[in-house]
Parts: C-alpha cells; sequence; structure tokens
C-alpha cells in the first residue's frame, strides 16, 4: 500500500545519531554512498554493510521503519539484480533458452547490486529519520554556502528541496486517500491492460495535482504571513556545533574508509 512507504519521514528520538551535526551526517552519508560503490570484494561488501547495519541499530529506529523504505524499491532491486545475472563472463554454470549463460561472475554481479541498491537506501534512510526537516535545510545551506560566491541563493535550494522531502508523505497519504475513494465509487484499478490501468489513474493524478497546487499555495500563503523572504538576512534560534561526539563518529568512519582500502589492495576484485 502507497501508505506503507516511510521516504522523508522523521522519527523523532535522542539517539547517538539524533544529536549529531547534521551537516556531518549528510558529508558521512555521502562517504558511506562511495564506499559502497568503491567496495570491488565480498569482504568490502561485507565490511559497508555491516557498518550500515550497526548505524541502523545505534539510530533508535524501529527496523519496520527500515523495511517499508525496502518495500517501495523492492521491484527495482530484483529486476537489476536479475539483469545482472546474464552479464559476467567465464564458464557458463547455467544456459538457457540456449543463448542466456549464467556464470560466476554474473551470480557475483548479481548479489553486488542488489546489496549495494539495498544499502544504499538504508544509509539515505538513517538521514532521513534521524534529521528533523528544520535541521536538514540549514545543514544544506551551510554546505553549499561557498556557492553564494557565484551568487547562488543556496538557501532558497535548501528550502526547496527540503520541502519537498518533507511533503513526499504528504501526498503518499492523499495519493491513498484518493484512491480509497475512488475504489468506494466503483473503480475498477487492477483489471485489464495496461492502457486500461494507464487510464485508470486519470481520476487519481488530476485530483492529486489539483490537491498539490492547492498546498502549495497554502504553504506559500503561510510563509508570506510570517514574513520569509528568503535568507538574507535571516537569523537562527540554534546554531549548529560540532562536539566530541562528531568527531567519535567521524573516526568510526574513517576506520572503516581504511578497512575499504586494505580490503581492496590486499584481496582479488570479484566484480569488474
Amino acid at each position: 500500500m502507497v501508505r506503507d512507504i516511510a521516504l522523508g519521514q522523521y522519527f523523532p528520538g535522542r539517539s547517538v545519531l539524533h544529536r549529531m551535526d547534521a551537516r556531518v551526517k549528510i558529508v558521512l552519508l555521502l562517504l558511506y554512498i562511495v564506499l559502497i560503490f568503491v567496495g570491488a570484494n565480498f569482504a568490502a561488501l561485507l565490511l559497508t554493510t555491516a557498518s550500515v547495519l550497526f548505524i541502523m541499530g545505534i539510530s533508535g529506529v524501529p527496523v519496520k521503519m527500515y523495511l517499508k523504505s525496502l518495500k517501495m524499491i523492492l521491484f527495482i532491486v530484483l529486476f537489476t539484480s536479475l539483469l545482472n545475472l546474464f552479464y559476467g563472463q567465464g564458464e557458463p554454470l547455467v544456459t538457457l533458452f540456449g543463448f542466456m549463460n549464467i556464470t560466476q561472475a554474473g551470480i557475483n554481479n548479481c548479489i553486488f547490486v542488489a546489496v549495494r541498491i539495498a544499502t544504499l537506501i538504508l544509509a539515505s534512510s538513517v538521514l532521513t529519520f534521524t534529521t528533523s526537516p528544520t535541521d536538514l535545510t540549514d545543514a544544506l545551506e551551510r554546505l553549499m554556502k561557498p556557492l553564494t560566491i557565484f551568487h547562488i541563493k543556496v538557501h532558497e535550494i535548501a528550502m526547496m528541496m527540503t520541502i519537498a522531502l518533507r511533503f513526499v508523505p504528504t501526498l503518499l497519504e492523499e495519493t491513498d486517500k484518493i484512491m480509497s475513494a475512488q475504489k468506494a465509487r466503483g473503480a475498477d484499478m487492477e483489471s485489464g491492460g495496461l492502457m486500461q490501468r494507464v487510464k485508470a489513474l486519470l481520476p487519481i493524478l488530476i485530483p492529486l495535482f489539483v490537491s498539490s497546487f492547492r498546498r502549495a499555495g497554502d504553504l506559500a500563503m503561510a510563509m508570506e504571513c510570517r514574513c520569509y523572504r528568503g535568507g538574507e538576512g535571516r537569523t537562527r534560534m540554534s546554531s549548529m556545533h560540532m562536539g566530541t561526539l562528531d568527531a567519535w563518529v567521524i573516526g568510526f568512519s574513517a576506520l572503516i574508509l581504511a578497512g575499504v582500502i586494505v580490503c581492496n589492495l590486499l584481496l582479488p576484485a570479484t566484480i569488474r
């Protein structure tokens, strides 16, 4: 169901990750994304996956929330892994239809792609689950501040990105309500061919677009009533500071980085 999608949601808490500087979390997420795709053997893949699972464990967020995040991309993971199963050099282990060969390299590619995509989504979910929209906006603005020398309005960009992420759960909930209302009126959205199913989506998309524009107008009016005029001259109720906790987490991430580099240097590459 649409309501099961957890993308963009914030889970309040007092865990280690909740108390970290949001800027550090964003930078470390980028580092982990690089590590996920840099690992060239199963040892490096296991190290990055284990570190992400450990971070999930100390985040204080229920496991079912992470499973909801994976549920929305399950089809993409399976489809992409299946395609990579047939892309690999070497002696064929199984031959299907006379021309589709499954090799050991293809199996390795399949496992790597599935684990990498799943780990990427889980690591990204840790950031959104443990960082409030306000902190995320401030962190993005501060990280993009050097772009102001090119006269780029970084505050507006960060605000738009955060608002878009914040309204994903709202729009998904609205979609679920519209689908339930249309089904109660007798709409059939699950039977028929592809074109018939696409046409059945029109009674959902049109009200959703109307509702989205109405919400956008209400949000713009609320921001104007609160005298919002962009980032110039704005002050903040609280400022961000890196502390000892952030230093420890950075040190832990540096150890993971060193471990991945050692695995790549000392062990043969499993995927090419």
